[in-house]
């Protein structure tokens, strides 16, 4: 890869660094070496021969670093050129030897002279530079005095002016000794152009050439070109890829001066800029100002796309190269970070563009690339998802074989790669045998493998099957218990909504008794009922006796009963109908629904089927429990407010709450009936002492008629 002769660190919006050249006069190359080193330059190119590598008879000299250096090699003080200076730092390599009878030091050997105080190490150094469409080769002969050989050490450089260059172009170099005694020295290196060097006066070529400077300005950044009124020039933008041609993205013919803009989103890494005078052999100047704008990063891996090609093949597309790592990772269902695998992919730089193929046997809808970047996951794409399906609930078994056929399972989960056949409480330790079992039958998808490692896919639909089926069982069991619960409360709530079905027929005694009738019905909520209170149209439009049958029949079909409030009136009319049917007939007034359906009432007290479908009560204060006829003490019959608890139990039936509660409600009735209570004459606040202080509950029994 070319390196770069300087950084040009661009920021936008500031100048570019620009380097000032030293300058040689002459056109004659040069050597000059370090302090202690004797050097030759022969004269005239040699060939480039570098030959084979051969073992070195003893301590020798070896290059072992290449320096360059630009300078301007010049005819006329404004007639100069580029010139590459390259310095060559040599060291010793290998160690001393006795002398035998070969040659030592370049001169044949004495055997009187018992180490070399006055000899000298030499060494031929080739020097090779390449750059389109130039090719040179120096030979430098050096000598280093015995006595500053230290094996392993460096002895200084020798330094070669120069080969001279174009610019923009690049140069490669090489360095080895003849006969080579290691591998040859070699550097690769990209020279500026006109843009980065302070040669405009002095090169010719760069007199005419457009400058140009970018800017910055909010999101949008300017091209603006420095160039002299109707001089025509080329500018071109292009994508310069390290791996593979540039590609061209804009490129047009234009007169100046300009200033181009663009948005922010068009910037990349690697986005050049080269302009250059519409004239025949002109030089080019080229920059790449965005190499380090993070705005320039983030839209390259916006645009960067991951595809992964059937069978086994994956590539990078972006428009710049990039740094960036991949590996292949297992990524199970249900969310959770992909999880790293053997093999991994080559950690080297990604080539983008460029098919690369993945190391498996057989494919799997969990397995997937990652591309990173400075360790942040940048792209990921699971394996032909398309064509693969979804991802599977499988288990990843990863295979370690040792020496002596020995081998190791452990299945990759969320917290690593559990043993089988552990005591671990995960779910590959619990089916630790079965998935050995099924490893052991050939159930197992192999994806990879080599002499050490192995991974293998085992399905783990049938286990899950057997859970959701055990799931299933007891979810079908708490749906039966439920149903029951909900049939038996339904009934429970049915019983229960049939008690609370009520009539109340009573006598109008007065306005005082009819608000206390009315205040009873209310109290009773949410007892659904019935009084002829509240059904004043319907009963005038119907009759009393007609009304009266239709709530009997409704409030006797859903399970309800009939509640006879006594008073003097009431009783009165009672006996007026056991003594007289006939006289009793005809109802006392137009809304009289107690007078009309004592014809209805008395027929089912006679013939016994009152029991269960009626109720009697009277208010305390207002009539005596010996007052009420015999014939209907055959249904239980209660004081109010004194026996409410009892009332309100036997009226709601078998529904009816526990003594506690039904002692509270009868509280609150009470609560309600003492405003209506205290405005009849002949009761008052004796009602509620009454149910604090509460006589006999049991109902009265039967009595003979007066």
């Amino acid at each position: 890869m070319p390196v770069p002769w300087f950084l040009l660190s661009l920021a936008l919006g500031r100048s570019p660094m620009v380097l000032s050249l030293e300058k040689l006069m002459g056109p004659q190359d040069t050597a000059r070496c370090s302090p202690g080193l004797s050097c030759h330059l022969w004269d005239g190119d040699v060939l480039c021969l570098p030959g084979s590598i051969v073992s070195a008879p003893g301590p020798v000299l070896v290059p072992t670093r290449l320096q360059t250096e630009l300078v301007l090699r010049c005819h006329q003080e404004t007639d100069c050129d580029l010139c590459v200076r390259v310095a060559i730092h040599l060291a010793v390599h290998g160690h001393w030897k006795e002398p035998k009878d070969e040659a030592k030091f370049g001169r044949a050997a004495d055997p009187e002279l018992e180490e070399p105080v006055n000899a000298f190490l030499q060494a031929q150094v080739v020097l090779s530079f390449q750059a389109y469409p130039t090719a040179r080769c120096v030979l430098l002969e050096v000598q280093v005095p015995a006595a500053l050989v230290q094996p392993g050490q460096s002895v200084g450089s020798v330094v070669f002016d120069c080969f001279e260059a174009a610019l923009g172009a690049e140069v490669r170099l090489w360095s080895y000794t003849q006969p080579r005694y290691q591998k040859e020295l070699n550097l690769t290196q990209q020279l500026p152009d006109c843009k980065g060097l302070e040669v405009r006066d002095s090169i010719q070529s760069c007199w005419a050439l457009p400058w140009l400077s970018v800017s910055a300005d909010g999101d949008d950044v300017h091209l603006v070109l420095d160039v002299s009124e109707e001089q025509h020039f080329g500018l071109s933008l292009y994508w310069n890829q390290i791996q593979g041609p540039t590609k061209p993205w804009w490129h047009k013919n234009l007169t100046g001066p300009r200033n181009i803009t663009l948005n922010h989103t068009d910037l990349f890494p690697c986005l050049c800029i080269q302009v250059w005078p519409l004239e025949p052999d002109s030089v080019r100047t080229s920059i790449c100002p965005f190499t380090e704008d993070p705005r320039a990063h983030r839209n390259l891996w916006r645009a960067a796309r991951l595809r992964l090609l059937p069978p086994r093949g994956w590539q990078l597309n972006a428009p710049c190269s990039l740094l960036a790592e991949a590996t292949l990772c297992w990524q199970a269902p249900g969310g959770g970070p992909c999880q790293s695998l053997v093999p991994p992919l080559s950690w080297a730089n990604v080539t983008v563009n460029k098919t690369l193929e993945l190391p498996l046997l057989n494919a799997h809808p969990n397995l997937c690339v990652q591309v990173s970047s400075w360790e942040k996951l940048q792209l990921q794409q699971c394996l032909w998802a398309d064509s693969l399906g979804a991802l599977k609930d499988d288990m990843l078994l990863v295979e370690t074989r040792g020496p002596q056929d020995n081998r190791s399972l452990c299945a990759l989960e969320p917290s690593g790669c559990t043993p089988l056949l552990s005591r671990a409480s995960t779910r590959a330790a619990r089916l630790g045998e079965e998935l050995l079992q099924d490893l052991q039958s050939g159930q197992c998808l192999q994806l990879w493998e080599d002499d050490l490692r192995a991974l293998w896919a085992c399905p783990m639909d049938k286990y899950v099957h057997q859970r959701w089926a055990l799931v299933w069982l007891a979810c079908l069991l708490l749906a039966s218990v439920l149903f029951l619960l909900f049939l038996f409360k339904k009934d429970h709530v049915k019983a229960a909504a049939r008690a609370r079905a009520a009539l109340l027929l009573y006598s109008a005694e007065d306005s005082g008794f009819e608000r206390l009738v009315g205040a009873l019905a209310s109290a009773l909520f949410p007892l659904r009922v019935a009084v002829d209170l509240w059904s004043r149209r319907e009963l005038s439009a119907q009759g009393p006796l007609a009304w009266f049958h239709a709530q009997r029949r409704q409030t006797l079909q859903e399970g309800g009963v009939v509640v006879l409030l006594f008073s003097p009136g009431a009783v009165a009319l009672c006996r007026e109908w056991l003594q007289d049917g006939a006289s009793a007939s005809a109802p006392h007034g137009p809304h009289d629904a107690f007078a009309a359906s004592l014809s209805c009432v008395l027929p089912d007290f006679l013939q016994g089927r009152a029991p269960g479908r009626y109720l009697g009560a009277y208010f305390d204060g207002l009539l005596h429990s010996e007052a009420v006829p015999a014939l209907f003490r055959s249904v239980p019959v209660f004081s109010l407010p004194s026996q409410l608890p009892d009332f309100l139990g036997t009226l709601q039936g078998p529904g009816a709450p526990r003594p506690g509660r039904l002692g509270q409600r009868a509280k609150q009735v009470s609560r309600a009936l003492q405003p209506a209570l205290d405005q009849v004459p002949s009761l008052g606040k004796d009602g509620l002492t009454a149910l604090e202080g509460p006589g006999p509950t049991s109902s009265l029994g039967p009595e003979s008629l007066p």
